[in-house]
């Protein structure tokens, strides 16, 4: 992947096209050419079709992908994700670390890209800040899909990025209880224990009905469509909810912490 990437990049500049101007003529995201180019997103049959046409590559990149190793190629678990997230018609979203990040601002998500150990540098990190908040648009569609997320009190009082930044967290993820058809609730750090011990993890419904589960660790991600396993993940949630505050105590509990900043 980092190899036929490496191809993309010198043939896209030998061209004169920046990331930016190259995914405008093949209809994608700045963010998808990078991550092509990087070796973190596998080059799918149809875009390395369209781009031997434009970049006038003599069908070298349709090759490469014909003979790509499927070790390379699967699973790209974080990229199908995302799909399937832009289409959601239910999403449940349970997280231990940080806000979730179809709540975060902008800024809360720089400090989390800014963190990280080895260091991303300042493109990377603006590149995955404007495809994070991309992620976004699914808040304001006209049918919005219907948004269930478990947050550990931990999470909540995590200072990220300074009062400021930690401030206004917490003030959007208030303007986002407004929004139609999405639920928080908290689970408070009394509990004695709870479901979510092993980590983050969502699970969503497609619009075909079809249940999917995803979960990331510090090692990679994890996509799940194996519906006994899916089912597992279903009942933790289901837990989870029910051991966590109700939405209307969860909303009073950071008005709280609005009140003690």
């Amino acid at each position: 992947m980092k190899l036929l990437g490496a191809q993309v990049a010198a043939f896209r500049r030998a061209a004169g096209y920046t990331q930016r101007s190259l995914g405008e003529r093949v209809v994608a995201d700045e963010e998808t050419i990078a991550s092509i180019e990087q070796g973190r997103r596998p080059l799918k049959a149809d875009l390395a079709e369209t781009l031997d046409q434009l970049l006038d590559t003599k069908g070298v990149l349709s090759v490469g992908v014909d003979n790509m190793p499927e070790i390379d190629q699967f699973p790209q678990w974080a990229e199908e994700y995302v799909d399937h997230e832009r289409e959601a018609i239910s999403l449940s979203w349970f997280e231990n670390q940080v806000i979730p990040g179809l709540l975060q601002t902008e800024a809360y998500m720089r400090e989390i890209f800014g963190t990280r150990v080895p260091a991303f540098d300042e493109d990377e990190i603006e590149t995955k800040t404007a495809a994070r908040m991309e992620r976004q648009e699914i808040l304001q569609r006209k049918v919005p899909p219907t948004l269930s997320f478990v947050v550990w009190e931990p999470a909540l009082r995590f200072p990220l990025g300074g009062p400021k930044i930690y401030v206004d967290q917490l003030k959007h993820l208030r303007a986002c209880l407004e929004l139609p058809g999405l639920s928080l609730q908290i689970l408070p750090l009394d509990r004695p224990s709870h479901a979510g011990i092993s980590g983050p993890f969502v699970v969503l419904e497609t619009p075909d009905h079809q249940h999917l589960a995803y979960a990331e660790s510090q090692q990679g991600s994890h996509w799940v469509s194996d519906l006994d396993r899916v089912s597992t993940m279903s009942r933790k949630y289901a837990m989870l909810r029910a051991q966590a505050l109700t939405p209307e105590d969860s909303r009073g509990l950071l008005d709280r912490l609005l009140g003690e900043q």
